[in-house]
C-alpha cells in the first residue's frame, strides 16, 4: 500500500506536461502580438512628438518667415528620437499645402528600421500622421 502513494504516475506526468503545452501554445501568438504593438507605440510617440516639435517652430517663427524642412534633425536632435526599435533616421516628413484651417501641412510617417542586424520581425509596414491628426497604416513588404 505505501508504494503505491508514493509519487505520481506517468499518466498525471503526462496531462501536467500536455496541459503546459496547450497553455503555451495559446499564449506564445497572443504576447508576440502584445509585443508588436508595443513596438509600434514608440514609432507613434515619435510622430507625435516630431508633430508638436513642428508646430512649435511654426508658431515661433510665424507665417511669413517659416519654411518647411523634411528632414527632423530641423527640428529635434538624435537624441529627442532614439529609442529601442526607433532612431531619427527611420522618420520621414512630407509638406503638403497649407489652408486657411491648417496653416502648416504635412505628415509625418515612420516605417520599419533599417537596422539589418535587427532579429525582429515586423508583420506591419509603418505608419504615419498627418497635420488633421489621422493615422494610417501603410501597407507595403
Amino acid at each position: 500500500m505505501r508504494d503505491r502513494m508514493a509519487g505520481f504516475t506517468m499518466i498525471e506526468l503526462m496531462v501536467v506536461v500536455l496541459i503546459i503545452a496547450v497553455l503555451a501554445a495559446i499564449l506564445v501568438p497572443f504576447l508576440t502580438a502584445r509585443l508588436e504593438a508595443a513596438r509600434w507605440s514608440e514609432g507613434k510617440a515619435g510622430c507625435g512628438t516630431l508633430a508638436t516639435a513642428i508646430r512649435a517652430m511654426w508658431a515661433e517663427q510665424g507665417e511669413e518667415d517659416w519654411v518647411a524642412a523634411t528632414a527632423p534633425s530641423t527640428y529635434l536632435t538624435e537624441g529627442d528620437l532614439r529609442g529601442k526599435y526607433f532612431s531619427i533616421g527611420d522618420y520621414t516628413i512630407t509638406f503638403g499645402a497649407a489652408t486657411a484651417e491648417y496653416p502648416v501641412a504635412y505628415t509625418i510617417s515612420v516605417g520599419q528600421p533599417k537596422d539589418p542586424t535587427s532579429t525582429v520581425t515586423w508583420t506591419k509596414a509603418g505608419y504615419s500622421l498627418d497635420y488633421t491628426g489621422k493615422w494610417t497604416e501603410l501597407t507595403g513588404p
